[in-house]
């Protein structure tokens, strides 16, 4: 049985266009997969805890050594990164704030990106940093209010959601991304709707190829 997490971080929940293109993806990945199982994570309606000074010193703290305290510390994150792990694929949608992504996003990678569960350090090695998540599927549908900030637009060097979201997945071992772009939604023009009908070609094709 295949599994699909899917994660929302708009802090929209109406008037989202990325939780539209999410929607899209699940509803056609459910129909390609009737007896795959969904988990569902919105961070943006639900934010995951921020890191603490009691979170990094039970990180810390060897398996079997951590109190009852400790425990409680990473138990949110326990939870995460197995939702993450047992995931065969991953959908998350992700609007643009302020050039990078939401709070509420961020909260989730502080609290999935963790040590010796999702990366180990080698001080030995040439490279000293090694992600231990199994490699899978990312299909990370971005919206942008302003689509020149995509790749290859004359804003493009604005864009720091992007390149951060793709350096975080592939620090903890997941490499295989597949972006999903929509821009212009400030705007609802040709150029947003036009931007609307590739990214939805373009979910569906993605579907069909996992």
């Amino acid at each position: 049985m295949k599994t699909l997490l899917h994660i929302d971080s708009s802090g929209r929940e109406t008037r989202s266009v990325s939780r539209g293109m999410t929607d899209r993806f699940v509803n056609r990945w459910r129909a390609a997969n009737p007896d795959g199982r969904v988990i569902r994570r919105d961070v943006g309606l639900n934010p995951p805890t921020t890191v603490t000074e009691a979170w990094i010193a039970s990180v810390y703290t060897p398996d079997g050594e951590r109190d009852a305290a400790a425990q409680q510390a990473v138990a949110e994150s326990d939870t995460l990164i197995e939702e993450l792990s047992s995931a065969d694929a991953v959908v998350m949608g992700v609007s643009m704030y302020n050039f990078g992504m939401p709070a509420a996003l961020k909260a989730w990678v502080d609290q999935v990106v963790r040590i010796n569960r999702t990366f180990v350090i080698e001080p030995d090695s040439e490279q000293p940093y090694r992600g231990l998540m199994t490699d899978k599927p990312v299909v990370l549908v971005i919206s942008a209010g302003e689509g020149e900030m995509h790749p290859g637009g004359s804003m493009e060097h604005l864009n720091f959601l992007e390149p951060h979201l793709m350096t975080i997945l592939g620090f903890v071992g997941m490499t295989d991304v597949r972006p999903v772009r929509i821009g212009y939604s400030e705007f609802k023009d040709e150029r947003y709707e036009r931007s609307v009908r590739e990214a939805e070609a373009q979910i569906d094709a993605l579907v069909g190829s996992l």
